[in-house]
C-alpha cells in the first residue's frame, strides 16, 4: 500500500486567532521558528505549508529554507496571500479593477518564483475574495473570464511549478466564484494548461454539500487524474471549522481513504486545521493517527473486499461493515 507524506499548514502551531480573540487563545508559538520547532516534534510529519509574506518573503527566503531543512522538514506548499489585505477586499484575480487583477497575478507569480527557489513544486491559489455578497454586485461572465485569464497568466509564468486551485463555497465572501468541484474543473478546462490542477480541501467540500469521497473518485477516474493535493480537516458541514481530522465524520473519512488508495493517489496529505483552544502538536498528531488508522483498516479488510461491498450497494451490509470497523 502507498506510504503517504504528511504535511501541515504552519498556523497549526501558532496561537490561532479568531474574529473574537485576535491575539489567539494561547498555547502555540509566537514566532515562525517556534512554530517550526513544534511542527518538527509531530510524528510522521515531514512537510510544512507556508503563506507568502506571512512566513516567507524576499528577505528571509534563504533563512526559511535553511530553518525548515535543519528541522528535518521540507516545504510542501507555498500559498500567495490573496485574502487578508484590504487591497483584495473587492477581489484579486477577478477584481473589477484591472490593476488589482494585475497585482494579484504578480503576487502569484512572485510566490511561484519563491517556490522554485526553495525546491517546492506547488503553489496554492485560493481566490477567497473573488466572489460577491449581494445581488447585482457582480458581472458573473466578466468575472469568470478574468479568473481564467489570471490563472492562465500564472501558469504561463513558469512550467516547473504547479498552480493548484483550491475551491470553497463561502467565506470571506458569501459566494465565492470557485465554489465546488464542478466549477473548478470547468475553470481548469478553460485555462487549459498542464501545470494547473485541483487542491481538494475536505472541509470545503463537506461545507458545500459534497461527499469528498465521491469528489476524489471523479477527480481520479481513469485518464483524468486532476487531484494533486489534499487538505485534511473536519467540520460540522455548516462552516469551515478546520477541526481535527476524524473528530466528527469517521465513516466519511474511511471512505475518503478508500478512494485515495483505490485510485493510487500519491500526493501530500496536509493538515489544514486550526486548533484554537487545543495544543497544536497534539491536534496534529491525533489527526495523522486517525488518517493512518483508517488507512490500516482499509489495508486489513482489503481493497478488493471493499470493492465487492461497494458493488453490491447494500446499505445494511455497509452498516455491518462499518460496525466491524468501529466497534469491538
Amino acid at each position: 500500500m502507498t506510504e503517504y507524506r504528511y504535511g501541515a499548514c504552519l498556523p497549526t502551531f501558532a496561537s490561532c486567532a479568531d474574529r473574537y480573540c485576535l491575539s489567539g487563545y494561547g498555547g502555540g508559538a509566537d514566532t515562525v521558528e517556534g512554530m517550526l520547532d513544534l511542527a518538527a516534534s509531530v510524528p510522521k510529519l515531514s512537510g510544512i505549508e507556508l503563506v507568502g509574506n506571512w512566513h516567507i518573503n524576499d528577505e528571509n527566503m534563504e533563512q526559511m529554507k535553511e530553518a525548515v531543512r535543519e528541522r528535518g522538514l521540507q516545504i510542501c506548499m507555498l500559498t500567495p496571500d490573496l485574502w487578508t489585505q484590504a487591497k483584495w477586499g473587492r477581489g484579486s484575480l477577478a477584481a473589477p479593477d484591472a490593476e488589482t487583477r494585475r497585482a494579484a497575478v504578480r503576487e502569484v507569480q512572485k510566490v511561484m518564483d519563491w517556490a522554485a527557489d526553495v525546491g517546492c513544486q506547488y503553489v496554492d491559489v485560493w481566490p477567497g475574495q473573488d466572489g460577491y455578497d449581494y445581488y447585482f454586485q457582480s458581472d458573473y461572465q466578466a468575472a469568470w473570464k478574468w479568473l481564467v485569464e489570471g490563472i492562465r497568466a500564472c501558469a504561463d509564468h513558469r512550467d516547473d511549478v504547479m498552480v493548484l486551485v483550491e475551491y470553497k463555497p463561502k467565506e470571506p465572501r458569501t459566494h465565492i466564484y470557485v465554489s465546488h468541484v464542478g466549477k473548478t474543473l470547468l475553470l481548469i478546462n478553460e485555462v487549459d494548461r498542464r501545470n494547473v490542477s485541483v487542491l481538494l480541501d475536505l472541509g470545503h467540500a463537506s461545507q458545500g454539500g459534497e461527499n469528498p469521497a465521491e469528489t476524489i473518485a471523479l477527480l481520479q477516474r481513469p485518464g483524468v487524474r486532476e487531484l494533486t493535493y489534499v487538505h485534511f480537516n473536519d467540520n460540522w458541514h455548516a462552516w469551515d471549522d478546520d477541526m481535527m481530522v476524524g473528530s466528527v465524520h469517521q465513516a466519511e473519512l474511511l471512505e475518503v481513504m478508500y478512494w485515495l488508495l483505490r485510485t493510487d493517489y500519491d500526493g501530500w496529505l496536509t493538515l489544514d486545521i486550526f486548533p484554537y483552544r487545543e495544543d497544536g502538536v497534539r491536534a496534529a498528531s491525533e489527526s495523522i493517527a486517525w488518517i493512518e488508522g483508517m488507512k490500516a483498516t482499509i489495508e486489513r479488510v482489503g481493497l478488493e473486499a471493499i470493492g465487492e461491498l461497494v458493488s453490491r450497494a447494500d446499505a445494511t451490509e455497509v452498516s455491518r461493515f462499518l460496525r466491524g470497523c468501529f466497534l469491538k
